[in-house]
């Protein structure tokens, strides 16, 4: 971790939420191996049975805590959005899953697989406007990219499904 003038505890715990409690300090793939505590995250507090509404506040604030979190584990680490933050791939899969939250449809295993698979597609090509989002500044830009991507997989997950639905 670089040095700053800020609260070393706060820059540590940073880093730890910032990277997927080290997941992202992989030597290879770290955006990959961070999306694997997505899909699960999502799963687990869809199985508690709490209302729409209430999932929908905690993705909202996970979302948005991730901004603040994704700026100063960037800061600590020294660069503007590094690889080792998987903060942003994490939080993205509230939005891969959103359209399965709102309706209420389970997230069978291959919608998991499928809905990892995209999202990584999209948040690897960037495809505009995600390739923009990542020049916003600090952890906005850190998250944006990557919710677009979530956005991009969401819709061809959501697709997906129908058409397998309908025709199979």
């Amino acid at each position: 971790m670089q040095e700053t003038n800020r609260n070393p505890l706060i820059d540590r715990f940073s880093v730890v939420l910032g990277t997927g409690f080290g997941i992202g300090f992989a030597p290879v793939a770290p955006g990959t191996f961070g999306s694997l505590l997505g899909p699960p995250l999502v799963w687990g507090v869809l199985q508690t049975d709490l209302p729409v509404v209430a999932v929908l506040a905690i993705a909202a604030v996970f979302i948005f805590v991730g901004i603040p979190i994704c700026t100063a584990a960037s800061v600590a680490l020294g660069k503007h959005d590094p690889g080792q933050v998987v903060y942003d791939e994490v939080a993205a899969f509230w939005i891969v899953f959103l359209p399965h939250i709102v309706l209420g449809k389970p997230i069978g295993w291959l919608a998991v697989v499928a809905g990892f698979l995209l999202f990584r597609v999209f948040d690897i090509a960037k495809p505009w406007p995600a390739c923009r989002l990542e020049k916003l500044p600090d952890g906005l830009g850190i998250m944006a990219d990557d919710l677009a991507a979530g956005a991009y997989a969401a819709v061809c997950l959501f697709v997906l499904e129908e058409v397998v639905a309908r025709y199979l």
